[in-house]
């Protein structure tokens, strides 16, 4: 695997154009948006910053350090292990669906153009593969570095919901670029502590999110599936 194509293969693996449906999750950021919590640029940063730092951000960098290690020693029994964790370690039903539903589409699309046995059999587990525990596994097998993978994980995880937010605050696209911007030294912190951390360190602290998640399954109007 040479270093063009890793960078080849994470940035087709993350890049909106994937076909694992990410533009139609939230994260709660639709009802926090109808109730005002947040409704400008500055907002958004600090409710993005804040999945990523403290909520489902800095859990999945774990799941995804543990999914990698284990995938790289071809150990199915932690890689499993880790699969059952990711699969226990959501707040809200919204959340759960959104990460599990993305992990399967993922391993799906992955399979089919990027094949591997490792995958082929994570794919069969019964407890679901949770988006980040998918990644993991397929950028170990496939030779790309787990600092890499981090980066690139929570800089997709944080664009999606910068797009989301574009579209229901609603805000132009130069604040989204801006956003981003904001958001790459919260993505460079989580990415550094979860190669640093392991997984008994994992703990989310944002309960205003899930909060907010947990309302979203009863919004009367909805764009977005969590």
């Amino acid at each position: 695997m040479t270093e063009a194509a890793a960078l080849y293969r994470l940035m087709t693996w993350l890049s909106p154009g994937y076909p694992i449906g990410a533009f139609s999750y939230s994260h709660g950021l639709e009802y926090a948006v109808e109730r005002e919590i947040v409704g400008d640029r500055s907002g958004l940063v600090a409710w993005v910053a804040t999945v990523i730092e403290a909520g489902a951000g800095w859990s999945d960098s774990l799941l995804l350090a543990a999914a990698w290690r284990a995938a790289q020693r071809q150990d199915m029994v932690g890689l499993a292990e880790t699969a059952a964790l990711a699969a226990a370690w959501r707040g809200t039903a919204e959340t759960a669906l959104e990460s599990d539903a993305q992990g399967r589409a993922f391993l799906a699309a992955t399979r089919g153009a990027w094949p591997h046995p490792l995958l082929d059999r994570l794919a069969a587990s019964e407890t679901g593969v949770a988006l980040a525990v998918g990644v993991g596994a397929a950028t170990a097998v496939h030779g790309i570095p787990l600092p890499l993978a981090l980066f690139a994980y929570l800089h997709a995880l944080g664009s999606n919901l910068v797009s989301a937010g574009v579209r229901l605050v609603p805000l132009g696209q130069s604040d989204g670029q801006h956003a981003i911007a904001a958001l790459e030294a919260p993505i460079a912190r989580t990415a550094q502590r979860a190669i640093d951390g392991a997984l008994d360190e994992a703990g989310t602290a944002a309960p205003l999110i899930d909060w907010c998640s947990m309302r979203h399954e009863t919004q009367y109007t909805r764009l977005f599936r969590s």
